[in-house]
């Protein structure tokens, strides 16, 4: 299946409100050229936020390529590897601990890239095929839908239970770094930053998946539609997500009718 068909297959069955976004860490010059050579893409016109970026490939369908120089959120830079810990970074996250050393030690345990980090791609998953190889997939989804993609993680993957990490202070750029450097599944809250700066007012969840494990979680939902005869784990038979409805209640019963009877 391509990562086209992967896309269109999660949009229609999970009802999914924005675009699976592939995230791509680059490292090496050559995957640099190829990609600026393949891709149509666009650049941050001035300095903004990692999950600002994510809003032109979630919400317009756009792929986005940037170095540090488009990247003006020093919460994201530091979690890239970009910048070293300052005194600017534990004083940001100050506000959330209950001293400066509180906010120093937190600060110290997030998750965060190996330095050399080159540049940053973000695209509509279905837009990749030929051009990379996805690092992470980043869902901003609802409660049900994080849930279908949870459970099938677990079960295309055979973990459990899931242990998702949850920082202050960086949703967007420190979840999808953590998810890249333990190879594991997460979820996360939108954090204050991303809140007002990413556009989650419509009170969206964080998922995020390894790349290299997102096919087996595509091929548990098609495995689960054979069998089941839906994408539906609430109700199995439904339409994604089911009728909002009691299980096994009695009342709320509908039975269909034959024409002409």
């Amino acid at each position: 299946m391509t990562y086209k068909e992967m896309q269109e297959l999660l949009m229609k069955e999970l009802r999914l409100y924005h675009y699976p976004i592939a995230v791509k860490f680059f490292y090496n010059q050559d995957e640099v050229d190829q990609f600026k050579e393949k891709a149509e893409f666009y650049t941050p016109l001035k300095p903004m936020t990692f999950c600002q970026w994510e809003i032109a490939a979630r919400m317009k369908g756009q792929t986005v390529y940037s170095d540090i120089d488009g990247l003006g959120c020093g919460n994201a830079r530091y979690s890239f590897g970009w910048k070293e810990l300052d005194e600017s970074e534990i004083k940001g996250h100050a506000k959330y601990t209950r001293d400066q050393d509180q906010a120093e030690r937190f600060v110290k345990t997030k998750a965060r890239l190996p330095e050399g980090l080159i540049g940053i791609a973000v695209a509509p998953l279905g837009d990749i095929d030929g051009i990379f190889e996805p690092d992470t997939v980043h869902f901003y989804c609802d409660n049900m839908q994080a849930y279908h993609l949870a459970v099938d993680y677990m079960a295309g993957t055979d973990t459990h239970p899931l242990r998702p990490s949850i920082t202050m202070n960086s949703s967007s750029c420190g979840g999808n770094v953590w998810t890249y450097m333990e190879q594991e599944f997460n979820m996360v809250p939108a954090c204050s930053g991303s809140y007002n700066a990413g556009k989650t007012e419509r009170g969206e969840i964080n998922v995020i998946i390894p790349g290299k494990k997102f096919p087996a979680v595509v091929d548990r939902l098609v495995e689960r539609m054979e069998n089941l005869g839906s994408s539906s784990i609430t109700r199995p038979g439904d339409a994604f997500p089911g009728a909002d409805v009691c299980k096994n209640c009695p009342l709320i019963i509908f039975k269909k009718e034959n024409k002409g009877k």
